[in-house]
């Protein structure tokens, strides 16, 4: 199968091992390595490894553009400075949606305004602004994110998301990301092979290929669904809980591991997710319109979700989540406009989509500058 990683029964993961790097034990358990990250210059004039990546990079780069230009979704510039932050039950949060997963915004004065900005943590919220415009059905960005995240094997502090926003139903979003990624690696395939050959076998350039041509046909289930597979697969009662607390790197890889594949989850817990998912109606527990895509024997690499559709939806949210509406009048004023039309969208993680196809083990080692909590060198 696809993938860098091997979950183990004590709870670890391991690393497979590619063309380049060695397999690890438990790599989740091997911290930053700064001076490595500080090196780069040396390394780029001494390791050839970086031309591939660089190479890699650029095509995902022209990839996703043209595939956004097929879908007639236009580019929007954004600001990376809000205080309409996307996440942003980590600030505003009550301590019913502790267990979100909302991450915490990096905050910076803003010349002398009396109130902090926050640094973007996704373009989506623009994005959904973007597409009221006029004659706009369809949007998308590449831009930076910042999550105040302690950086480990599959986290940076700092990365790129490849985000989209349209007039669609949940249904069709998820098949536009999943025609991203089958865009992405067929173009690889076609163009940079020599690139990919550095890092993967022949036959993962194979099993590349079978994903992209075959990725309609992934597993689809939900958030239920898969703790009650991770529950037989585990007989941890832990599974028993609907609940996201118990689901992280370990529960996405082995979900992968089970099906053999790339994998969809839909309808997480309403409350433990972002405020800007719509619910679905009539199904109890409550859960949210979203699903996340799972790289095989790897972790999340796209987030989507349809989002809040009415204002009463909205305001409903904006109370749990204890939402400033000064700072959110423009997001909820979306709401109120008489041609206003549901959305759904998507993020992609650049560098973990870089890291899972190339089956790197380390996220800083996919990306030429990494920015982690602990340097900001080179």
């Amino acid at each position: 199968m696809l993938g860098p990683y091997i979950t183990k029964k004590d709870g670890t993961i391991s690393y497979k091992g590619n063309k380049v790097f060695k397999p690890i034990e438990d790599v989740l358990s091997i911290k930053v390595p700064i001076r490595e990250i500080e090196n780069r210059v040396h390394q780029f004039d001494s390791d050839k490894m970086w031309g591939y990546i660089a190479k890699i990079n650029n095509r995902i780069n022209l990839s996703s553009n043209e595939y956004f230009n097929s879908l007639g979704a236009l580019f929007t510039p954004l600001p990376l400075t809000t205080r309409m932050i996307s996440s942003p039950g980590a600030v505003y949060g009550k301590e019913a949606i502790n267990y979100t997963t909302d991450t915490s915004p990096i905050t910076l004065r803003w010349f002398n305004l009396s109130k902090s900005a926050f640094l973007s943590e996704s373009s989506q919220i623009y994005l959904e602004l973007a597409v009221i415009q006029q004659s706009v059905n369809r949007v998308y960005s590449i831009y930076n994110s910042f999550r105040k995240e302690k950086a480990d094997a599959t986290h940076l502090s700092e990365f790129h998301h490849i985000e989209f926003e349209g007039k669609v139903s949940q249904k069709e979003n998820e098949d536009v990301a999943l025609g991203l990624i089958k865009k992405i690696i067929l173009d690889l395939l076609e163009k940079e092979k020599d690139s990919l050959k550095f890092f993967l076998t022949e036959q993962k350039i194979k099993d590349l290929r079978k994903l992209a041509e075959n990725i309609l046909d992934i597993p689809r289930l939900t958030f239920k669904e898969a703790l009650n597979k991770l529950y037989e697969d585990t007989k941890d009662k832990k599974y028993r809980k609907f609940t996201l607390k118990y689901f992280g790197s370990w529960e996405e890889v082995r979900i992968t591991e089970l099906f053999q594949n790339m994998v969809i989850i839909r309808e997480y817990p309403l409350l433990e997710v972002p405020f800007y998912h719509a619910v679905i109606d009539n199904k109890e527990p409550k859960v949210a319109n979203n699903s996340d895509i799972i790289w095989p024997g790897y972790r999340e690499t796209i987030g989507s979700g349809h989002r809040v559709r009415s204002k009463a939806e909205l305001q409903s949210k904006a109370k749990i989540f204890n939402l400033p509406k000064k700072d959110y009048q423009p997001y909820l004023q979306t709401r109120e406009l008489k041609s206003y039309h549901p959305t759904s969208g998507f993020g992609l993680g650049w560098e973990r989509l870089l890291q899972g196809l190339l089956e790197m083990p380390f996220i800083w080692s996919a990306m030429q500058f990494p920015r982690v909590d602990t340097t900001l060198k080179p």
